[in-house]
């Protein structure tokens, strides 16, 4: 039986283990390759060449879904933050175009290279590190996850980095990943607490994260939209951490870690006396419950993934995709 270590560049979610001479089998892929067991035993979360045909499916299903204006066509493809954010795409989409996409563009998702980490329990996961046919020159960078042996993989963030941003990963001698703990304590922000603590950044600041567009420059933006004449908005973040939205973590060649965290956003529009909210696009009203008169309430689901350093210092969020997912008129 041969083994396929797999690439060197990150991405990842909870994946099952494939592999393991010395444990028991419980069935035997047409490669030849064992399956065993990973609830216990320290495990890749899977090979390179799964990995590839979990990125092909998912990237079949992603277009079927668009073009359609479907969501159940991805819908087993997608959890977590990607799957609220695009769920309401779809739903939004499907409401004003019933027939389908008229600006579909198939994505195409290439020189995809895995990061595949080794670690015990459930879930399993991996990083797939594309180039697409969007985005301009960005890495999309998608985790993929699961439960159980049985489970399609699914995606659970999708990033867009700069390709300078991506880091260089610690690997072990035969190429797989180092996953880290939630709790873990070596680092800046233990990835567990990035959510609560990038959410209270947003709303109070602070040191705790390095300047840039999706920490002091957002924060600048949110200042100056908040109060404008005959409108006032307000902000209200929270950490999103449940299950398939809890923080993944990829160690980092220099001993930080690449964290990928979701959190949840409300902004809420009020017009002033005599005055009226900005009508708001088609998107926004297909996502619309009630009648907009005084305000308007929009929640939202965003994905980031940070740089956390090791030991001491600041967190850098690199990437950022957030998606309206419902709305409220009153």
């Amino acid at each position: 039986m041969s083994r396929d270590h797999g690439p060197r560049r990150p991405r990842g979610l909870d994946r099952s283990a494939l592999m393991a001479a010395s444990l028991t089998a419980l069935s035997l892929t047409a490669s030849g390759c064992v399956v065993v067991h990973g609830e216990r035993e320290v495990l890749p979360a899977t090979t390179r060449a799964e990995a590839e045909k979990a990125l092909a499916a998912f990237t079949d299903a992603y277009n079927e879904a668009d073009k359609a204006y479907d969501g159940s066509l991805d819908a087993a493809y997608t959890t977590g933050a990607l799957a609220a954010i695009d769920a309401a795409r779809l739903k939004a989409g499907r409401a004003n175009h019933p027939g389908g996409n008229p600006k579909h563009v198939p994505l195409e998702l290439t020189d995809a290279e895995f990061t595949i980490p080794k670690k015990a329990g459930w879930p399993r996961w991996f990083v797939a590190d594309t180039r697409a046919n969007k985005g301009g020159e960005t890495r999309w960078l998608l985790v993929f996850t699961r439960h159980g042996l049985e489970e399609t993989w699914q995606v659970a963030y999708l990033t867009l980095v700069a390709p300078d941003d991506v880091p260089e990963f610690k690997t072990d001698e035969h190429g797989w990943a180092e996953a880290v703990p939630a709790n873990s304590t070596d680092l800046a922000v233990a990835p567990a607490s990035l959510s609560d603590d990038y959410t209270a950044y947003l709303e109070k600041g602070g040191k705790g994260f390095a300047d840039g567009r999706y920490t002091s420059s957002l924060r600048t933006s949110r200042e100056k939209r908040a109060v404008r004449p005959g409108l006032v908005t307000q902000y209200i973040d929270e950490p999103l951490t449940d299950r398939d939205y809890a923080p993944l973590a990829l160690r980092t060649k220099d001993g930080g870690a690449m964290v990928f965290f979701t959190t949840r956003h409300f902004e809420k529009q009020t017009a002033a006396q005599g005055a009226s909210v900005p009508t708001p696009n088609k998107d926004v009203l297909a996502l619309t419950d009630g009648e907009i008169k005084q305000s308007l309430t929009m929640e939202f689901v965003s994905n980031q993934i940070a740089l956390d350093p090791a030991g001491s210092g600041q967190v850098s969020v690199l990437g950022r995709v957030q998606g309206m997912t419902s709305a409220k008129g009153e």
